[in-house]
């Protein structure tokens, strides 16, 4: 082995009287580690559908191509990281957790295992590698927002003209969002004559204008008591079919008649629907913001990298050109 230049770390062992594991340091960016271990496998995770893609010199062209971007991105990351801990910027485990709950929610993923298969089978890696880019990409986004998009001017006409040629993109995906209160059907013709005698009860109570919520945490049977019913936004189709259709023919604050399935009864109250509309200009402005912003940020984001780079103490302990050998 050319040991010429090398620079090598040593790993903590977990077992006690365990031979030293010793890492070869490629570059060390203000004090942080790039290995040749973290460097070859963020390689194979940028490349694995390059070799389905392509052959010959067609591919040992792509593949020098990716060396070299992954390298820079590996070194641009702790750059980026450093600029963000100088700005305050933190992400809690939370806000990372909240973003890849949301994707399993917009691809319908039940379980982490369900979301994990698909990340390795698209993507080649697993939820711990992707949750670790997201912070990263999360950490990138804000540290350009604050340095270099606020300081790229987009007229507020310029937005609003984007928002009515594009309306179509802001439609909202059909929701409701409704208040429930359940009681149990019974079995026996007592249980459901009790039954009948409490819905009476309740719909004496709402004509004397005691709110419906009030009344769901005094009757319900079910666990939505404990936010007065309230089931939150609601896709079409999640519900049972004829409580779903009552639902979305009331106006809004207005209860329905009992509704009845195999073992309960239901009243619900119409808090809001999204049936057929389109998100308001001001719910979407930031996006529309960003997105104008994007093409007029290439080079602003370009050169702010740059004089980052300049000014980061990047030490590469192994030749470049060797590195990007791989």
């Amino acid at each position: 082995m050319n040991i010429r230049g090398l620079a090598l770390i040593c790993v903590p062992c977990v077992l006690i009287g365990a031979p030293e594991v010793r890492e070869e340091i490629l570059v060390v960016v203000n004090g942080h580690v790039i290995t040749r271990r973290v460097y070859q496998q963020a390689v194979e995770q940028e490349t694995a559908s390059l070799y389905r893609q392509f052959s010959g010199k067609a591919l040992d062209e792509k593949l020098k191509v990716a060396r070299e971007k992954t390298l820079q991105g590996l070194i641009d990351n702790f750059i980026i990281q450093d600029k963000a801990d100088d700005l305050g910027i933190k992400l809690h485990e939370e806000d990372i957790r909240a973003f890849v709950e949301d994707i399993k929610k917009q691809n319908n993923f039940a379980t982490d295992a369900d979301f994990e298969r698909a990340l390795k089978g698209s993507l080649g890696y697993g939820l711990q590698v992707y949750m670790a880019r997201t912070r990263s990409d999360m950490q990138k986004q804000e540290v350009l927002r604050r340095e270099v998009y606020s300081k790229i001017a987009i007229e507020d006409q310029e937005l609003r003209a984007y928002y009515e040629d594009h309306r179509e993109d802001y439609r909202q995906t059909p929701r409701f969002r409704i208040r429930e209160l359940v009681l149990a059907k019974g079995v026996s013709p007592e249980e459901q004559a009790a039954t009948r005698a409490t819905v009476a009860k309740i719909q004496e109570g709402l004509k004397k204008g005691t709110p419906f919520e009030d009344l769901v945490k005094e009757f319900s049977v079910s666990t939505s008591r404990s936010t007065g019913g309230d089931l939150g936004w609601l896709a079409k189709g999640v519900l049972h079919a004829n409580i779903e259709s009552a639902s979305l023919a009331l106006k809004p604050a207005e209860v329905s008649a009992p509704l009845e399935t195999d073992k309960n009864v239901y009243l619900v109250q119409l808090i809001e629907s999204q049936i057929d509309t389109i998100k308001p200009f001001a719910e979407v402005r930031a996006q529309i913001l960003e997105k104008l912003q994007e093409p007029k940020a290439q080079n602003a984001i370009e050169n702010y990298l740059n004089g980052l780079r300049i000014r980061t103490n990047i030490r590469y302990m192994v030749p470049k050109d060797e590195i990007l050998k791989g």
